[in-house]
């Protein structure tokens, strides 16, 4: 829970000391300007407000690992997708994005905070507790933190205990170890497709690397 808290202050807090031309440039989300990764960071923040007040009365069907499913990379008509960007240009001004963020983002932080780990809530047709609920979502602050960051090399990186459980995660959903040569970092890109591997990282992989990269969703 309190990992959630530290992971999801530092992406608002870097979103939020971004000058507006940095808006413009291309986050690490292909396709997606920042400033349509900050539209979708809101979006995100809706679900998790709505997620922590969806109790549910059955046993739960995912964990913090389980609630994320494998799926094919995007190919770029996905109509939710689209809907995003045309949502971020509508904003104009980067300070109005900033604005509904820390306000939303704001309520879903004070949300995770008041929260019972131990209560059962529904999201996506699946039962999860609100503590794993949570932890699943450091792991998508942490790559979307990297995806915010990837052309920006003077903005604020992800906190490094949010790195390594996001690392453990990955390892947990892959079934397999990334070698220990391999930093937080780059196992998180490398293993979501955010950047290639160089060849000596493919063949430190091994096998792994016939399984990646993981695409989330």
């Amino acid at each position: 829970m309190d990992l959630f808290s530290r992971s999801w202050t530092a992406l608002r807090t870097a979103v939020a000391e971004l000058p507006d031309e940095d808006f413009e440039r291309p986050s690490g989300c292909t396709g997606w300007l920042v400033r349509d990764l900050v539209c979708h960071l809101i979006i995100d923040a809706q679900d998790v407000l709505i997620t922590l007040v969806t109790p549910a009365e059955s046993q739960p069907t995912r964990d913090a690992v389980t609630y994320w499913d494998i799926v094919e990379p995007p190919a770029g008509d996905d109509p939710l997708d689209a809907l995003i960007v045309r949502l971020a240009a509508a904003y104009e001004e980067p300070w109005l994005l900033k604005f509904h963020l820390d306000d939303v983002g704001s309520a879903a932080g004070r949300a995770a905070e008041l929260a019972d780990p131990s209560v059962r809530v529904g999201t996506r047709d699946q039962v999860l507790t609100a503590g794993d609920y949570l932890c699943a979502y450091v792991l998508e602050w942490t790559l979307h933190h990297l995806d915010l960051i990837a052309h920006l090399p003077d903005a604020a990186e992800p906190p490094a205990e949010g790195l390594t459980r996001s690392r453990e995660l990955l390892e947990e959903i892959a079934g397999a170890a990334f070698p220990p040569s391999f930093s937080d970092r780059d196992v998180l890109l490398i293993g979501t497709g955010r950047r290639a591997p160089a060849e000596a990282e493919k063949a430190e992989l091994g096998e792994l690397a016939g399984k990646l990269p993981l695409v989330l969703g």
